[in-house]
């Protein structure tokens, strides 16, 4: 992990097994399916469940910053404490967690590579123990949108031919596959790609392990292939916003790009939205 552009990030297995219990070091287990956790956890592992804690249940948005400030003390973070994350499908999830940690401002955050999967693989213990934490008085210091476009973000972007990677599976990026069936609360009225957009599937950056592919074959499949730069202005998309994240974290910190932000309207906004143009092939 030294070759990538910030190793700190990610934590191994082995570290989260000998350091899960320290003073200031908080494991959060996020997952797509948000059953998994009460089936067996890492030890000491706390549950953040992407759609109920972390969305807000009135309008399409993230918590208000009291309601994040809320679900933190109780789950026994402070500010300074360092957050791990991980979680199922190869840490998707895991990396929308942090995503949204990052957007509300806190600094320690950290991904267990391999997540969910590296660890039961491992045969290493899962609890169904809740652990009983002690509250915290968390406060959040201001929001940072720099990493988040909206859709006249998006619109700035590709009228500028801007760098913009379109992360789903090759059907759902040529329209082929409109509706999937496994998210109907998901769907979208047209099919196809914002304009301009290269498909760069989030799942190419993980082995199969689900851990992190290389520093080098990272760069041969974003800077070499598609001709991304650390110093450009890229923006990633799915849609929910989910699985850019994960793309998001592979480019700005594993790569070490500096401007990179995750569209989390994604496709359910773009795909429905009045008089936004699509491709497709």
């Amino acid at each position: 992990m030294a070759d990538y552009a910030n190793p700190e990030v990610l934590v191994s297995t082995d570290w989260v097994a000998e350091h899960s219990a320290d003073a200031g070091i908080r494991v959060v287990e996020s997952d797509e399916d948000v059953l998994l956790y009460d089936t067996g956890h890492v030890p000491g592992a706390v549950k953040i469940d992407w759609e109920n804690d972390l969305q807000d249940q009135l309008i399409r948005d993230y918590v208000s910053k009291e309601n994040f400030e809320i679900l933190l003390s109780e789950k026994g973070i402070a500010n300074d404490t360092t957050v791990v994350f991980y979680g199922d499908k190869s840490n998707w999830w895991g990396c929308y967690a942090f995503w949204t940690f990052k957007l509300f401002g806190h600094e320690k955050c950290l991904i267990m590579n391999g997540g969910r999967q590296k660890w039961i693989d491992e045969n290493r213990p899962l609890t169904k123990e809740v652990p009983v934490v002690e509250k915290t008085d968390y406060r959040v210091s201001g929001i940072n949108n720099s990493i988040r476009a909206f859709r006249d973000d998006v619109k700035a972007h590709t009228a500028l031919n801007s760098p913009l990677i379109d992360v789903r599976s090759p059907k759902e990026y040529t329209g082929e596959l409109v509706h999937m069936e496994d998210y109907p609360q998901e769907g979208a009225l047209r099919g196809g790609h914002i304009p301009g957009a290269k498909n760069v599937p989030w799942a190419t950056a993980a082995n199969e392990d689900g851990t992190f592919k290389s520093a080098d074959e990272l760069k041969d499949i974003y800077e070499n292939t598609q001709g991304l730069k650390p110093d450009g202005d890229t923006i990633a998309y799915c849609r929910i916003g989910e699985r850019s994240s994960h793309t998001w974290f592979v480019l700005s910190y594993l790569l070490g790009h500096s401007n990179v932000r995750n569209y989390d309207g994604s496709w359910t906004e773009w795909g429905n939205l009045v008089q936004a143009p699509i491709e497709k092939p």
